[in-house]
């Protein structure tokens, strides 16, 4: 009996040390999910466009919303293409948070790929989702397919289910 207790505290000692040392860790995000051919909204306090190189800086509660998906952040940059003048990208920066109905997301910076519908999260990023908590340095998620990934000292905390 005390072995078997032994071996399985172990087990749990291992898989919890791996994932809190890993380096890079691919991850599910279904609520991060959105569909890209929905409209995207920029709102701000101030915007500033500059004709010549295709940008336009919304800042002050600058907020990017399509459909249930909000990005906030000090300043949002929508970069736009030469050829047909649309949004290719949006840069936010500065308390940058993009929250849905059941995730959210942390970071310094993020660049939002709207053609891709990728979304690319750097510096301090740390994405809740109920009582989880995943924290790295980099975070990777395509909108469409909800897949993830996570680089550079990633951490993980979750609340263990109770068995049914």
């Amino acid at each position: 009996m005390q072995i078997r207790i032994f071996a399985q505290a172990a087990a749990f000692a291992v898989i919890l040390s791996a994932g809190a040392f890993a380096q890079t860790t691919s991850v599910q995000f279904n609520g991060m999910k959105s569909d890209p051919t929905l409209p995207v909204e920029l709102t701000s306090d101030l915007l500033e466009v500059n004709q010549a190189d295709g940008t336009a800086i919304f800042s002050g509660n600058a907020v990017a919303t399509q459909g249930e998906m909000k990005l906030s952040a000090t300043t949002l940059r929508a970069e736009y293409s030469e050829a047909d003048k649309v949004v290719d990208r949006i840069i936010a920066t500065g308390n940058v948070l993009l929250v849905n109905p059941t995730d959210a997301v942390e970071a310094d910076k993020a660049v939002y790929n709207v053609a891709s519908s990728e979304v690319v999260f750097t510096g301090n990023v740390l994405m809740t989702q109920g009582a989880t908590a995943i924290s790295a340095q980099t975070m990777v998620i395509d909108l469409t397919s909800g897949r993830g990934r996570m680089e550079g000292r990633v951490t993980t905390t979750f609340v263990p289910g109770k068995k049914k």
